[in-house]
């Protein structure tokens, strides 16, 4: 792995706490910045290379490689704030609407 890689995976790894979740892996919950509150907003953030990324793409790119422009990452743990590679996958707009709105008729069920 190369320095930079390592860096930026020991940045992340200072600023996870790891809790159970509903996977069988943890969630890593981040503790760091993230994208506020309002529409799209919850998803942990921090800066590279002057940029500003969503971390749980950092740490999804890291393990899979290249995520194509058209794909989004569904958080499987339903957290986003949760940036366990583990926990996401590569998947269409769709695919993640569906899921989103599946896990919340889940979630009023008694």
């Amino acid at each position: 792995m190369s320095d930079r890689r390592s860096e930026i995976w020991s940045r992340i790894k200072d600023n996870v706490t790891i809790k159970p979740g509903p996977l069988e892996t943890p969630c890593w919950l981040w503790n760091g910045t993230h994208s506020g509150t309002g529409r799209g907003g919850g998803y942990p953030r921090m800066k590279l290379g002057g940029q500003t990324v969503a971390v749980h793409r950092v740490t999804a790119t890291h393990v899979y490689g290249f995520i194509p422009g058209k794909k989004q990452l569904d958080h499987l743990c339903r957290n986003r704030m949760c940036v366990n590679p583990d926990h996401t996958e590569i998947v269409t707009h769709k695919v993640n609407q569906k899921r989103r709105d599946q896990a919340r008729c889940e979630e009023v069920q008694p």
